[in-house]
């Protein structure tokens, strides 16, 4: 059985991050020296090499990975330790690292505002991404809780539903189709869409939504990376966009943007909390599931100011 301490675990994190002995040694307090004396210790007594040595830094071997995941995983282990440990004392503080989809962060700082009013002894971190980033953090235990409209499969999640999440069709005012009831799905295929990135929550739903149209999905439109950016461009005329109702209320509100009648829209889709169920849920994340439970909804936006079919 190898001898190492927790120290040691830290160290090959540590140069893993920051890619160098003189940065790792600054990160941690060390001199350079004592760093790479404490590294070449630990690489005698695995006998394998932890880093390669190259021109551009550090590059963590085969085994070297296999050390910063087992690293990560203890360090995340006495995180779950110290949140149990809260539980059974009845404690409701601590931290909180809350991960939203780019969707919804039109909402989560008025969640987030409301949420630390009830509960100021709650310190709240938040993070903002691409559905793929939250699911990396997800993945890699740098999350308690991300919000997002649909779980993932490709990790051990619980999840639980806060909200409806209406998807709609957007247009610039003076749009053929802006004064138009009932437009048929077939009829609004034919327009040119602005679209997310593939993998991303609404552009998932569009291709259901057109998939009953053959050839359809082959060639969605223009792709942008981000809400903001496909905004402008429909206000600018370069085509019309499926986008979550949550996003649109200042551009709708103040007459930029409108949202299309469409048969069969608003389709209504579900804002869920979703935490890894093999971690123990720490006493900050019950609370913030709990209000989320009784108070979520109430912070969304409503659709009924936007679409002429909302509620």
């Amino acid at each position: 059985m190898f001898n190492l301490t927790l120290r040691q675990f830290r160290t090959v994190r540590a140069i893993a991050a920051e890619g160098k002995i003189v940065s790792a040694a600054k990160a941690l307090g060390l001199s350079p020296p004592a760093l790479t004396i404490q590294l070449r210790q630990m690489e005698e007594e695995v006998g394998l090499d932890l880093f390669d040595r190259t021109g551009e830094g550090m590059r963590p071997t085969a085994a070297g990975r296999v050390f910063i995941d087992t690293a990560q995983a203890i360090d995340e282990r006495l995180r779950q330790l110290e949140d149990e440990i809260d539980a059974i004392k009845g404690v409701r503080a601590g931290s909180l690292r809350l991960g939203v989809v780019s969707t919804a962060k039109y909402f989560a700082p008025q969640l987030m505002a409301a949420f630390m009013k009830e509960y100021p002894a709650i310190d709240m971190r938040l993070s903002v991404g691409n559905r793929a980033e939250i699911i990396a953090s997800l993945k890699n235990h740098e999350l308690d809780i991300a919000l997002m409209g649909r779980p993932p499969r490709d990790v051990p999640v619980r999840a639980s539903a806060f909200g409806d999440h209406p998807l709609v069709i957007i247009a610039p005012p003076d749009h053929p189709l802006a004064r138009a009831r009932d437009i048929s799905k077939a009829r609004i295929a034919r327009e040119n869409f602005l679209i997310r990135e593939p993998g991303s929550g609404t552009r998932i739903s569009l291709e259901i939504f057109l998939g009953e149209l053959p050839g359809r999905i082959d060639d969605l439109g223009i792709e942008m990376g981000s809400n903001e950016t496909i905004k402008q461009a429909v206000i600018a005329g370069l085509g019309v966009a499926f986008i979550s109702a949550h996003t649109i209320s200042a551009e709708v509100e103040t007459g930029r943007l409108v949202v299309l009648d469409v048969a069969g829209m608003p389709i209504r889709r579900q804002w869920f909390a979703v935490t890894r169920s093999d971690r123990a849920m720490s006493p900050a994340m019950a609370t913030f599931q709990d209000f989320l439970m009784r108070k979520g909804a109430m912070h969304l936006p409503h659709l009924s100011r936007l679409y002429p079919g909302g509620s």
